[in-house]
């Protein structure tokens, strides 16, 4: 995501300020989810709810105002946003393909995953299709190894049991993030 900040910073400002808005509102959108959730292991609709809009409207800003300026931030790596060959599509693509697999999850166990799980998943895939398939893929397999670690340092420490639950929307933000800003976009 920096690397893409630069890249637009150079070819076109308001897809760059869009695009940081985007980021600012995820950092503060993942600070109050981290906190509550674990606190209380709840995802509160009216914090995810407004992200879809607001994630959704900056990136998808981002996208057409890059593409209007003649995309000379040039495609990500792996293809970036475009879908189909329409750069927004990937965007809502992204938020797509990562609210049906969460709610698979959610349907084959649902003691192991709560819905509010699945409804942050969908704004995590926006950010993460504006970035490509590959951020899609590898911040998914971050949250399961972020939080697959967490659990086995609970039970090390015999802090709980394979019964314990544990908040996951921190890992999900966190492997979203990691994807984010460790890959190259």
């Amino acid at each position: 995501m920096i690397r893409r900040l630069g890249e637009l910073w150079g070819t076109s400002f308001p897809a760059f300020w869009l695009l940081l808005a985007a980021c600012v509102y995820f950092a503060v959108m993942a600070a109050r989810l981290t906190v509550i959730d674990v606190r209380h292991h709840l995802l509160p609709n009216r914090i995810v709810f407004p992200s879809y809009a607001i994630a959704g409207a900056l990136l998808l800003g981002a996208a057409v105002a890059d593409t209007l300026a003649g995309g000379a931030a040039g495609p990500a790596p792996d293809g970036g946003a475009p879908f189909l060959g329409v750069p927004a599509l990937g965007i809502v693509a992204g938020g797509a393909v990562l609210w049906v697999f969460y709610f698979i999850l959610r349907l084959v166990y649902p003691p192991g995953m709560g819905f509010g799980d699945v409804k942050l998943a969908g704004v995590l895939g926006l950010y993460l299709g504006y970035l490509g398939w590959a951020h899609v893929f590898a911040g998914t397999f971050a949250a399961f190894l972020f939080g697959g670690l967490w659990s086995l340092g609970v039970l090390a420490a015999r802090r709980g049991t394979l019964k314990s639950s544990i908040p996951f929307g921190p890992f999900m933000l966190a492997g979203a993030a990691a994807a984010m800003f460790a890959l190259p976009a």
